[in-house]
């Protein structure tokens, strides 16, 4: 039996956790990964940011590390994937201004397979105009946009998820082990400990 396929949408600045955290822990769960981006192809690159939080206003930017698409954009089968990731950091400000982004991700909740997006992730969805009706969480400034697209935004800890249906949220990366523990066990998976 092949391993289900996960597919996540990134672009250049995705922030460096939120994209190679999530990326390596389910390559080691035995899922298939594919990491694309519009207008790149598999064996191309997009650079990545750390966003840190040091007691200012919000997060530090940083230069993070430089990741290696392993598909092509343009030759996404969204019928191929049980579900969706979409890390933060800049990438999904300007990501949700391409409309195959937003079909692919509506896609995903027109079929109801499960959705993870976090920290500035829910940009995306909220361009794609699938939240409403939705309680989620994001980084605190989506909250606004989480709102306007008549979705309810839902304070949470920065290191917990928030589950609505197929889809789970978080604030940023410190949330990952909840994030991903929620989002494998929207996928089928039984969490054991």
């Amino acid at each position: 039996m092949a391993a289900p396929k996960i597919l996540f949408l990134a672009g250049d600045f995705v922030e460096d956790y939120e994209i190679m955290v999530p990326f390596q822990t389910l390559l080691t769960l035995g899922y298939q990964v594919d990491v694309v981006c519009p207008e790149k192809k598999a064996g191309e690159q997009i650079r990545t940011a750390v966003h840190d939080f040091e007691g200012d206003q919000t997060y530090s930017e940083k230069p993070g590390h430089n990741f290696t698409l392993n598909a092509d954009f343009e030759s996404v089968d969204v019928s191929q994937y049980a579900g969706l990731l979409i890390p933060g950091g800049r990438a999904p400000e300007y990501l949700r201004l391409d409309e195959r982004v937003l079909e692919i991700v509506r896609h995903f909740f027109e079929s109801n397979k499960p959705v993870a997006a976090v920290c500035h992730g829910v940009q995306i969805l909220s361009a794609a105009g699938v939240l409403k009706g939705k309680r989620c969480t994001g980084y605190p400034a989506c909250g606004p946009e989480i709102s306007l697209s008549q979705g309810e935004y839902v304070q949470v800890g920065v290191d917990e998820s928030f589950v609505d249906g197929n889809l789970v949220t978080s604030p940023a990366w410190p949330g990952h082990p909840a994030f991903l523990r929620d989002f494998v066990k929207l996928l089928g998976a039984e969490i054991k400990l």
